[in-house]
């Protein structure tokens, strides 16, 4: 039964050790991705806990018994922590810290009173309690990969649940004083499904890491560096050949003059020009709308649902805005202004590359006219239709 149990304790000592090694090669392959290593610093102590434990199941004493229980509910605090990081993208060490101390002196208390059999029942329920809120926070955030995700969060709770079941039979026996670690059908049921849970959630970590270096992947592919928006790309995979609602109106902005702005400020100062107006056009997008860099200082913003007139109110505001704003940058203060060209309506209920080349039409006659204005396709057709008219 000793050299059973002690094997298993080995065995899933190796295997924690391996699935930190895991998470923390993952994590230093992508860094970003740092709930990583926050999950490999708790498995690094819970690892200690486990070969501590070790030396208590050959050894039985007070002192190595009171650092194997709080080495333990350390370590799972961190991995709670670890969770709630994945979840939120957010680190707390204090919380870790502060949520195992009500455990510690739950496990510490009774073991230096002679009550080890108490300490290994609170042991195992705050154990249980630990990773069951861990899979919580995994079950939260599925949507974000229901498949690793919800595998990870299943094998959590069934962790947790043989840790429940090292206490519920610890209690049932209802000795608790036991002089030893505990031996029964159960500690080695929680050992068997530790293993393979480390197993398991290891392989499920791994893959989840692949899919979020995939997402990135696309998302950056699809992302303007500089200013966060849209890329053209994106925009075309977006709205590619769809034909567009009457309501839908398509706006490109083209900043004036902007050569002469990197020419006099520096390149630096025109970048900082262009993240300050994509920040601009992203207030104006609503849930639904799209807001790209076309290309250089050129910009587009699609928005949806807009009544007859409301798309030229958006743009003159940019307009505006753009227009009376100082920017300071480096030291630097300097002004620009923004030429708006607008298919809306009946312009705009096609299909986009249609729209799109009529904005287009529309801004640069805008340009043409003299830059800093706004102007839509309909001014274009009415100005067609009176030339058309006059020639006849």
């Amino acid at each position: 039964m000793m050299l059973d149990y002690g094997s298993l304790l080995l065995a899933l000592g190796v295997s924690a050790t391996c699935l930190a090694i895991t998470l923390a090669g993952s994590w230093f392959a992508r860094r970003s991705d740092t709930f990583l290593l926050t999950c490999t610093c708790g498995l690094v102590v819970v690892i200690a806990g486990i070969f501590i434990y070790g030396t208590y199941f050959v050894h039985p004493s007070k002192l190595t018994g009171v650092f194997a229980l709080a080495t333990f509910q350390l370590g799972f605090a961190i991995v709670w922590e670890a969770g709630r990081h994945f979840r939120t993208d957010k680190l707390s060490v204090s919380r870790a810290i502060f949520s195992a101390i009500p455990g510690l002196v739950l496990c510490i208390v009774p073991m230096m009173a002679g009550l080890d059999g108490l300490a290994f029942i609170a042991m195992n329920i705050l154990t249980s309690a630990y990773l069951l809120a861990t899979a919580r926070e995994y079950w939260i955030a599925r949507k974000e990969a229901p498949t690793p995700i919800l595998g990870i969060a299943a094998l959590y709770t069934l962790t947790s649940f043989s840790f429940a079941l090292c206490a519920a039979h610890l209690i049932w026996d209802g000795n608790l004083v036991l002089g030893r670690a505990p031996l029964n059908w159960a500690e080695d049921l929680n050992l068997a499904i530790c293993i393979a849970s480390m197993t398991g959630i290891g392989a499920l970590s791994l893959a989840l890491h692949q899919w979020r270096l995939a997402a990135r992947h696309r998302v950056e592919a699809m992302t303007d560096p500089l200013t966060g928006l849209l890329n053209r790309r994106a925009l075309f995979d977006l709205y590619g050949n769809k034909r567009m609602s009457p309501k839908t109106a398509v706006l490109i902005f083209d900043i004036d003059h902007f050569k002469a702005i990197n020419d006099t400020f520096g390149h630096a100062s025109g970048d900082e020009v262009l993240r300050i107006f994509a920040r601009k056009l992203q207030k104006h997008c609503r849930q639904g709308d799209a807001a790209a860099r076309l290309g250089g200082e050129e910009f587009a913003l699609v928005l949806h649902g807009m009544m007859p007139g409301r798309a030229e109110v958006v743009a003159e505001s940019i307009r505006q805005s753009i227009e009376l704003r100082e920017i300071e940058v480096d030291g630097n203060s300097l002004k620009c202004t923004v030429s708006v060209g607008i298919a809306a309506g009946l312009a705009a209920a096609k299909d986009f590359e249609i729209a799109l080349s009529a904005a287009d039409q529309a801004l640069y006659a805008a340009k043409r006219a003299g830059r800093n204005r706004v102007m839509t396709s309909s001014h274009l057709q009415a100005v067609d239709g009176h030339g058309a008219r006059s020639a006849s």
